[in-house]
C-alpha cells in the first residue's frame, strides 16, 4: 500500500451531493465528481451547438483518453480495451463469444450474479454445455483448493463474481486465475463491484477477460462500462457492425484485432468523455489511498452495526470491502431502507433475486446494503448507525 491518503475535505467540496444527502449507495451508482457531471454537460451542450458527429470529433482526443486511462488502472494495453454501455453487456459480449459446446463445462462459484447464470443455464439449454458450482470453503468464499480438484478435459471456462452484489466478500481472484492459467482455461471475472474500490491489475490476476461498469466505485455516469480482453484471446464477437469489422468485398469481411471488436459504432460519448475523467480524477487520487480508505471506513461501520441490538451482519469472506449488508429480527430490508431513505440517507436492499445460490444456502432475508466510498466521513457513519438504531428501537 501507498503513504497517499485522501483529502476528505477537497473530494466532499469535488462532490455537491454530500452537501444533501448522506450516500452509502456506492455499489449502486457513485457520487458523481463535479468535474465528471461538467465534463458530461459540457459535451451534450456542445452537441447541441455544432452537432452529435462534429462534437465527438471536436472532443476526440479527450474521449480517446478512457483507453489509455483504463489501461494505466488495470496495467494492461489501450488496445485491450473495449467501451461498452454497461457491465452486463460488456460481460455477454464476453461470454456469448466463446465457443461452448455439447459436453463443456463452465465453473461458477455461490456468490455469481443473477444475469450472468442466467446466461449459464442458457447456453446450457440451447449449447448443451453444463454450469458445475464451486463449493465455498470456511471462509464464505470460492474454495480454491475445490475448484482445482473439479478441473478436467471438459472444463472449457472459468467465470467468477469478484464481489458479491449481496455483500463485502471479496472472492480470491488472484489464486483462481493462478489456477486458471495453470490449466490453459480460459477466465472470465466479473469486476463490477470491484473496479474503483480496489486495485485491479489484470497481469496479477492472471484474467483473460474482465468486465466492469463506470457508474459504480468509478464514479462515471450510468450508461458507460467496458470489456478488457487480453491480447492473446482470439475469439470472435458473438455480433459484428462496421466498427468492429471491416467489409472487405461482397463475400468477406475483416475483424479488427484489438479489444474494439468488441465495440459497435454508436456509443454514448458523453458518458464515454465522463468516464475517461472519472478515471483520471481516480489515477490522481491512487487507487492504492482510495482502497485503504474504503476498507477502513467499511470495517468501522460493521463495527458499529454489530453493536446494534437486533442487526445482523451478512458479510462473508476472508477479506471484505466497502459492501456491508445486514438485517433485522424486527423490521424487513425494504422498509428500514424507505426510512432511512425519509431521513435523506441513500441504501438500497439485496434479495435471492441477485445471488439465488448463495442467498438460499444461507437462508438469507433481503438485507440491507450500505456501501462507502473514500469520500464518505466518519461522521456520516455515526449518522447512519444512529438513526439505524432509531429506526430498529
Amino acid at each position: 500500500m501507498t503513504d497517499r491518503t485522501i483529502d476528505l475535505n477537497k473530494v466532499r467540496n469535488d462532490t455537491p451531493g454530500v452537501s444533501n444527502r448522506l450516500h452509502f449507495n456506492n455499489a449502486g451508482a457513485a457520487l458523481q465528481p463535479k468535474v465528471v457531471t461538467d465534463a458530461v454537460i459540457g459535451h451534450i451542450e456542445l452537441e447541441s451547438k455544432i452537432g452529435g458527429y462534429e462534437a465527438e470529433e471536436q472532443n476526440h482526443d479527450k474521449i480517446e483518453m478512457v483507453y489509455g486511462n483504463l489501461a494505466k488502472l488495470l496495467n494492461c494495453q489501450s488496445s485491450e480495451i473495449a467501451f461498452v454501455e454497461n457491465a452486463t453487456r460488456a460481460w455477454d459480449m464476453a461470454f456469448y463469444s466463446l465457443p461452448l459446446k455439447q459436453g463443456d463445462v463452465v465453473l461458477t462459484g455461490f456468490n455469481e450474479y443473477a444475469s450472468n447464470y442466467i446466461a449459464f443455464l442458457q447456453q446450457c439449454r440451447k449449447n448443451g454445455a453444463e454450469v458445475k458450482v464451486v463449493p465455498n470453503d470456511e471462509y464464505g468464499q470460492l474454495d480454491v483448493k475445490a475448484l482445482k480438484g473439479m478441473i478436467d478435459d471438459r472444463t472449457k471456462l472459468i467465470a467468477i463474481t469478484h464481489v458479491a452484489t449481496n455483500g463485502g466478500l471479496v472472492n480470491p481472484a488472484k489464486a483462481i486465475g493462478d489456477v486458471a492459467a495453470e490449466y490453459g482455461i480460459t477466465y472470465l471475472l466479473d469486476a463490477c463491484q470491484s473496479v474503483g474500490q480496489m486495485s485491479i491489475d489484470v497481469q496479477e490476476l492472471n484474467c483473460d477477460l474482465l468486465s466492469a461498469t463506470g457508474r459504480k466505485y468509478l464514479r462515471a455516469p450510468r450508461g458507460t462500462g467496458f470489456l478488457y480482453v487480453r491480447n492473446t484471446v482470439k475469439v470472435e464477437p458473438v455480433f459484428l457492425d462496421l466498427h468492429a469489422a471491416q467489409w472487405t468485398s461482397n463475400t468477406e469481411y475483416k475483424v479488427r484485432e484489438d479489444a474494439r471488436r468488441f465495440e459497435n459504432w454508436e456509443q454514448n460519448f458523453a458518458g464515454k468523455l465522463g468516464l475517461a475523467v472519472a478515471i483520471e480524477y481516480l489515477l490522481d487520487l491512487g487507487i492504492d489511498a482510495v482502497q485503504q480508505r474504503v476498507f477502513e471506513l467499511a470495517k468501522q461501520l460493521r463495527d458499529k452495526l454489530s453493536a446494534i441490538d437486533g442487526i445482523t451482519l451478512g458479510d462473508v469472506g476472508e477479506v471484505k470491502c466497502g459492501i456491508c449488508t445486514f438485517y433485522s429480527n424486527k423490521i424487513p430490508a425494504p422498509d428500514i431502507v424507505n426510512q432511512l431513505a425519509a431521513e435523506n440517507i441513500n441504501t438500497t436492499y439485496t434479495t435471492v433475486a441477485g445471488t439465488r445460490l448463495d442467498m438460499t444456502a444461507r437462508n438469507l432475508p433481503p438485507m440491507v446494503r450500505a456501501s462507502v466510498h473514500y469520500y464518505n466521513s466518519e461522521a456520516e457513519i455515526e449518522t447512519f448507525c444512529d438513526e439505524l438504531a432509531r429506526i430498529c428501537r
